[in-house]
Formats: C-alpha cells, structure tokens, sequence
C-alpha cells in the first residue's frame, strides 16, 4: 500500500512537471498569453477596472493613470476577449476586490462566431486560476473540437510539443517575468495611418444577442455590488465602428443610466496624431497615444466621479514609485531595441 501511494505521488510529480514543460510560456512568443496570469500577482487595491480586448490592454496605461491622477487602476484584456470572457474575469475578479469604476470597451459587441477561436481561448484561460468561474467561462466559450479536460489539464492539448521545444520553454520553466504594467502591453514604435478605412455596408449592424445579454449581465452585477459601470470606445481607425453600432451602444447606455464615451468624438482635443500615436496604421495606439487616452480618460473620471488620490497613500505611493520605474525602463529599452534593430521583440523583462 505505501509503495502504491509512493508511486502514485511519482506519477503526480512527474505528470505536472511534463505538463508545466509542454504549456507555452508566453515569454517571448505570443506574450498576449501572459496577460491573465500577471493579475494575480498584483495588489489588489485597484479604484478602476478595465475589461476588454487590445481596444484595452494596448491603449490605456495605468501607471500614467496613478502619477498624473492617483487612481490605481488594472487592464483585465485579452486578444479579441469576448463579452462572456469579460463578464467572467468581473465575476472573478469580485472574489479578489470591489473597484469603484469599471470601464468595459464596447468593441467585442460586434463579435460574431467567426471570432470564437480557441487560438484566443487559449491566451486567455491559460494563465486563469482554476475555480468554477473558470469552469464556468470554459463551458460557455470552447468551440467545436475542444475538451472541457484539456482545459483542466492543457497537457492533453500541447503534448505534441515536447517534440518542438525551445529555449523559452527551459529559460521560463520555474520563474517568469513581468509582460505588462498593470494589464497595459506596452509598445513605443509608430506605424503611421496611411488608410482611412470607411465601411462597407452590412446585411446586418445589430449586435448578436449572446453579446448583449452579457453586457446586461456586467451591468447587473456592477448595479448590485456598487460599481460605475462606463462603456468606452477607443478611436482606432480600425475594424470600423459604423453609426448603427454606436447608436445601439448610445441607445442601451441612455435606458440604463450609464455613461457612453466614444472617443472618436475626442480626437481632436485629446491632439491624436495618427502619424505618430499608432505602431500598428491604427488598430493600436503606441505609448504617445495611450499616454494621451488615459490623460483624457482620466480628467473626465476626476471632473464626474469622487475617487481618492492615492499618492496621498504612502504604501501605494511607494508600490507605484517601483511600477513606474520598471515602466520607464521597459520604454527605453524598447526605444534602444527599436534604434538597433528597427522593431520591438522585447515586451517585458522584470522577473
């Protein structure tokens, strides 16, 4: 009996040690896969949530948030995150903290099933903790294809790549290091707009029902634990957000109370310049123009809504003093990286 016990705790060790090998590590590869994982390891004192996809996590900074406002704040964004995935990383991240305000991008609300892919499934519950929401969110999102198991144990799913190992996978097996600032991917190389891309018409502008019923789920469970739900737009010049769109946002924002800021509408006085704000002709700000977003985001959550100044806090004051040093660095590291090289590899670097 001792020795079947022996063998089976063997037999355990060895089967998570595989399985924690064979996983991607989201290092230098496909670093959108850290995202989820990094929430975990952050203080959990954030005044501001935001939920979302890369209109998110690639165009709002929260550490310039903190030093020009003192609001602390957290990106909880993925690629091409689904309403259902945001509403179950709000449910989650309830478990850990209330945050005053959460700010929810509106644009997965166009999201059909063509964008259910678990390419993007996969960056996100990877690096989520296991518990029933994840449970949860794993039954209502995998596709046609995928297991319930392999998501419970991934080695089921990348055990064909123990024959396709890389240095990444032994460099990052025990320890990992910091991809992002509090949620914010960060990039500092411009790619100027040289499209402006104007629509084509559409047999159908009304969001799917699914998405909009997840928004009223977000909205209710804001409602109940005292949260200020605001839906934002981010002004990229692309996918393109016809008026149908906006109007069906305006429409829900105006029955239910809620603050709707299309920043589109803001372009001009946030001083935008899509020469030079964006690294990717539009899709994605670089960190001029995320830096200008959050500027302007910030003084209208300081003109409408009472939040504390926290550099006034002295633990936190000092917390964000370490943040912003590595956000510094990490900025001029990629500027040097970008002057060598002519391109940004590098996203992250503190361990």
């Amino acid at each position: 009996m001792k020795r079947f016990i022996l063998y089976f705790i063997l037999f355990i060790v060895l089967f998570l040690g595989l399985q924690r090998l064979v996983v991607p590590k989201y290092q230098e590869e496909l670093v959108e896969g850290a995202m989820t994982r990094e929430y975990y390891e952050d203080d959990k004192n954030h005044q501001i949530l935001f939920l979302g996809d890369c209109e998110v996590y690639s165009n709002y900074s929260p550490i310039t948030l903190f030093n020009e406002f003192g609001y602390t704040s957290y990106i909880r964004g993925n690629s091409q995150q689904l309403m259902s995935s945001s509403y179950h990383l709000l449910r989650e991240t309830l478990r850990y903290e209330t945050p005053n305000i959460v700010i929810l991008s509106v644009n997965a609300l166009r999201y059909g099933e063509e964008y259910e892919k678990e390419s993007y499934h996969r960056l996100l519950l990877d690096g989520m903790k296991n518990s029933s929401i994840k449970y949860d969110l794993i039954k209502e999102t995998k596709v046609e294809g995928e297991t319930f198991l392999s998501y419970l144990f991934p080695i089921f799913r990348y055990h064909s790549r123990i024959f396709q190992l890389t240095s990444e996978d032994f460099k990052y097996y025990f320890q990992k290091k910091q991809i992002t600032h509090n949620g914010y991917l960060m990039r500092v190389d411009t790619l100027p707009v040289t499209t402006i891309y104007r629509g084509t018409p559409l047999s159908n502008y009304e969001f799917p029902k699914e998405n909009m019923e997840y928004l009223e789920k977000i909205r209710k469970l804001c409602q109940e634990n005292d949260i200020e739900l605001i839906l934002i737009k981010t002004p990229s010049t692309y996918p393109y957000w016809y008026e149908e769109y906006d109007n069906q946002v305006k429409e829900y924002a105006y029955s239910n109370h809620l603050t709707y800021l299309n920043l589109y509408d803001k372009v001009e006085e946030m001083e935008i310049d899509y020469q030079l704000d964006t690294y990717d002709a539009g899709l994605h700000f670089n960190i001029k123009g995320a830096e200008k977003l959050t500027r302007y985001l910030g003084s209208y959550i300081q003109d409408h809504y009472l939040l504390e100044d926290m550099r006034r806090d002295e633990k936190t004051a000092k917390k964000y003093e370490e943040k912003t040093k590595y956000y510094e660095e990490m900025k001029e590291e990629q500027y040097l990286e970008l002057e060598k090289y002519g391109k940004i590899t590098m996203y992250g670097g503190k361990e």
